[in-house]
């Protein structure tokens, strides 16, 4: 299936856009402007921010073997030092608009699987370790063979997957919905309803959204925004609102709009020190989770957002995929290496592609931002999720408009799509939905007697995810805890 042709502008759109900087990022070439890399960049950025408040969050919330804690103030600084240096980079070498931040679920597992298993600096070498690895076969070209050997059909199956999963995450992180302890699993707002004021705000920034891309509104997300960001820090003032409403990031004017970055956690990292630790066999375990997903996270999120770009090649291949992923690897040994956790590529990205964003331009500009939000952290918690994810909302929209090129005929390749699709969203997880297509497609060829169509990079790829899935009863069967 070829890829979806970049949308054509006029010299009168493109404006005055630099010989050379047109030339290197390859602007007008791809139907882009340097206005739509801009407001890509912002997008991105906007939808991305709440990580600055969140990766802090989840890493000091958790103690290691002797009891430490790390600071939230330096994990703020790192956090946002790591996005905008990957970030950049991404965009300079792949000239791709795919932005890089903390992992969420990587930075969990460190923060709750690992870090109380041995010290901080031991557990972000184990970060380090695994981004070694990842680098390692990215240079080899060992990753990039997987993701081409990967057929179109799953391809298209895991850019709608992730549409169903981002629109998801915008729901949730704006309390539109919630999971219950009770039946049903998921239910409007937290009570069956709709309440509070931070809600409304999600509403009516959906509907912005939406009406604005209907009408093909030139900065329609960006605009929502910005807009919305307005609206809840008017309401917030007015309503009495408890901060717990908000969540994360409250939307008010803050006291102080600059604050002096700490860079106290760059470089605390012990590269082998968790193998005196903890037994071998467990450490190879811990790096072989990393490893995996990472790898894989970032597959699926490189497929789906340049195929939302429309940058895929007629056979279905990410451009300059091995700068990509040298990149993505690079960006977890650098997370590890300033205990800011593995980063790694954002779906989120494919708000800005939403926005018209199609180069690494849009990355300088999200990167910058990043950068600024080191000595401006106070202002990166004024947009509210609340303002933030509708956007996220619509581009799941953009991301399943996929699915009519998926061949749904062909049983032996729509029964894995569907696999890939549902359990992105049903399980929160790009790596489970990825995992689980491999696992189901490679199942149907043995069982239809075409095993010889099965590359050996598949049965591979099969092989590690069904160990990962089975990683449980394999630490039992081992005797690791």
């Amino acid at each position: 299936m070829p890829s979806r042709p970049p949308s054509r502008t006029t010299d009168h759109e493109r404006g005055p856009a630099p010989g050379r900087l047109d030339a290197f990022f390859q602007i007008s070439a791809r139907g882009s402007t340097l206005g739509r890399e801009v407001r890509g960049g912002f997008a991105t950025f906007f939808t991305m921010a709440y990580i600055l408040v969140l990766n802090p969050v989840i890493l000091s919330g958790a103690t290691d073997i002797n009891g430490d804690q790390l600071s939230v103030e330096q994990l703020v600084t790192v956090t946002a030092l790591v996005a905008a240096v990957m970030t950049v980079l991404m965009g300079v070498t792949a000239n791709l608009p795919l932005a890089l931040a903390a992992g969420l679920g990587i930075n969990a597992m460190v923060a709750y699987q690992i870090a109380p298993r041995m010290t901080w600096p031991e557990a972000m070498g184990l970060v380090v370790i695994e981004g070694i690895i990842l680098c390692v076969l990215s240079a080899t070209g060992l990753r990039e063979a997987v993701m081409n050997a990967i057929p179109m059909g799953l391809k298209q199956a895991i850019g709608v997957g992730i549409g169903l999963f981002i629109a998801l995450i915008g729901f949730v992180d704006a309390g539109f919905t919630s999971g219950q302890e009770m039946s049903p699993p998921l239910a409007l707002g937290g009570t069956g309803e709709l309440n509070g004021w931070p809600v409304l705000i999600f509403c009516l920034g959906l509907l912005l959204t939406l009406a604005l891309l209907a009408r093909r509104v030139k900065g329609a997300i960006l605009i929502s925004i910005v807009t919305m960001t307005v609206l809840a820090i008017v309401v917030n003032a007015i309503a009495d609102i408890g901060d717990a409403e908000w969540g994360l990031s409250v939307p008010s004017v803050p006291d102080d709009v600059i604050a002096t970055p700490d860079f106290g956690l760059l470089g605390e990292f012990s590269l082998l020190g968790a193998f005196g630790e903890i037994s071998f066999i467990t450490v190879v375990l811990l790096i072989f989770t990393l490893f995996l997903t990472d790898f894989f996270d970032t597959m699926g999120t490189a497929v789906g957002v340049t195929s939302e770009a429309g940058l895929l090649d007629e056979k279905g291949r990410v451009p300059r995929l091995g700068r990509l992923l040298f990149v993505d690897g690079l960006a977890a040994v650098a997370g590890g290496a300033a205990s800011a956790s593995s980063n790694t590529s954002y779906v989120e990205s494919a708000a800005g592609v939403g926005e018209g964003a199609r180069t690494g331009f849009a990355n300088l500009v999200t990167g910058a931002l990043f950068a600024l939000a080191l000595f401006f952290a106070p202002l990166a918690a004024v947009v509210p999720s609340q303002a933030a994810t509708p956007a996220l909302v619509a581009v799941g929209f953009l991301m399943m408009t996929q699915v009519g090129r998926i061949d749904w005929a062909d049983l032996n390749l729509a029964i894995p799509a569907f696999v890939t699709i549902a359990i992105m969203p049903f399980t929160y997880s790009i790596t489970n939905g990825i995992g689980a297509g491999f696992v189901t497609f490679v199942l149907l060829k043995v069982v239809l007697g075409r095993t010889r169509e099965v590359t050996w990079l598949l049965w591979l790829t099969a092989g590690l995810f069904v160990v990962y899935f089975a990683i449980n009863p394999i630490e039992q069967l081992l005797g690791v805890s």
